[in-house]
């Protein structure tokens, strides 16, 4: 496994595997728990939101930044943070690992990369966020095998 940051040529891939990654969140998991009116004001339009999120993830003038880890050319995942330096913060925004590759230490190894980049610029901790619902559960036991804290939230949506 090579990690290396983010190039523009990157983009479509990432976007493809991002959609992959969370569609099954949206689909089978979102649409059916909140229904078709709260799902369409909410998420909708969830692709193309990914598709304009993705793309403005890496700007390292901003403090924004982009990981990909590759085997042999294939993508395994990537790793979107950023850094706030007044806040000796991180934030990772989006950790998106192949559904072949994961339970295989990329997703570690992108976390693991990603924390040193943010303690190198100063970060003193990182905010990471989940879902709370049985889709997220792996991710969130991922995130609290790394020593992650978590800090229960609840939202909730009704239709009017």
């Amino acid at each position: 496994m090579h990690l290396r940051p983010y190039v523009d040529a990157d983009l479509a891939r990432l976007i493809d595997l991002t959609i992959d990654t969370f569609g099954p969140f949206f689909e089978d998991s979102f649409r059916p728990l909140v229904g078709e009116l709260i799902f369409t004001h909410q998420h909708g339009n969830w692709r193309d939101d990914y598709r304009t999120q993705v793309a403005g993830l890496h700007d390292p003038a901003q403090h924004k930044y982009v990981a990909v880890a590759e085997d042999n050319g294939v993508l395994l995942g990537y790793i979107a943070w950023n850094i706030e330096p007044a806040r000796s913060k991180g934030t990772v925004e989006l950790l998106a690992v192949s559904s072949q590759c994961r339970r295989s230490n990329a997703g570690t190894a992108l976390c693991e990369h990603a924390f040193e980049a943010m303690r190198a610029e100063g970060a003193e901790y990182v905010e990471i966020g989940t879902g709370g619902d049985d889709f997220h559960a792996p991710a969130r036991a991922f995130y609290e095998s790394l020593g992650c804290v978590k800090l229960p939230v609840a939202v909730y949506f009704r239709e009017l």
